[in-house]
């Protein structure tokens, strides 16, 4: 149900959930082969994420190849132009895909702040199982594929948990996603505050790239990972927290103030 505004969480219905290992490296987990990733939380300096350069340079290679060949096979300058403008068009989407805006970010030892773009689909009660093992409150926040899909530490502190799950890759919107595609958990602690972190593949996006190890500090804001090509991040806090935003809000990554951890 939506809220009506700010309030602090009642008890939500026990739920289950896998638990495991939180020691491992991490990579970009999706049908492709896996890449470890050399460094932690380091900021992109250019409006391409690092997450996508690789991507970038293969998509821009073949796109030119192509369009190589279309103006000089093709006799119709009609079809020839048509096709180029949708060979460059569809490249414009792709950047846009992998942009990586600069944000403002707030401050604040309690602040809770998105960790992606896009629409809120779900605020509910659950019983955390795996990391917090207490009644939280779920955030759901799911990315199109017309959002930044750079994903940023909901708040600052000390990387306690991680593993990847593999699972299906069902449409990301829908709640049953949350528990039963592929995805990453990561849990968050700063001194007697803790969150839980999904990071969730959709129908479209299968590569989840997670920038992070155990033990690692992370900082509210910082860059650490993206889902690429649509997808969803679910933020898990105790249901102590008083929520800031309603369901169906537009939210930004890095900016917009989720909720205060109690």
């Amino acid at each position: 149900m939506p809220l009506p505004g700010p309030r602090r969480f009642g008890e939500g219905r026990p739920r289950s959930v896998p638990s495991g290992s939180g020691k491992c490296r991490f990579r970009i987990f999706g049908t492709a082969r896996s890449t470890e990733i050399k460094s932690i939380g380091e900021q992109s300096i250019s409006a391409i994420t690092k997450y996508g350069a690789n991507t970038v340079f293969k998509i821009s290679l073949l796109a030119a190849i192509i369009l190589t060949g279309v103006m000089i096979l093709l006799r119709n300058d009609a079809l020839k132009y048509t096709i180029a403008a949708c060979i460059v068009a569809g490249f414009l989407l792709v950047l846009n895909f992998f942009r990586d805006p600069e944000r403002a970010v707030p401050t604040g030892d309690d602040l809770v702040v998105s960790p992606a773009d896009g629409r809120v689909v779900a605020i509910r009660e659950v019983f955390e199982e795996e990391f917090l093992k207490l009644p939280a409150v779920q955030i759901s926040i799911f990315m199109s594929p017309l959002d930044v899909h750079v994903n940023r530490f909901p708040m600052s502190g000390r990387i306690a948990y991680f593993r990847h799950v593999p699972g299906d890759h069902g449409a990301a919107y829908a709640d049953k996603s949350s528990d039963r595609n592929e995805r990453t958990h990561m849990g968050i602690e700063s001194g007697g505050r803790r969150l839980f972190l999904k990071q969730i593949a959709g129908a479209v996006a299968r590569r989840i790239v997670a920038d992070v190890q155990v033990g690692q500090a992370a900082i509210i804001g910082a860059r650490f990972g993206m889902i690429k090509f649509g997808s969803r991040v679910d933020v898990i806090m105790p249901k102590q927290s008083v929520v800031k935003i309603a369901l169906h809000d537009r939210v930004v990554a890095g900016e917009t103030i989720l909720a205060t951890l109690a």
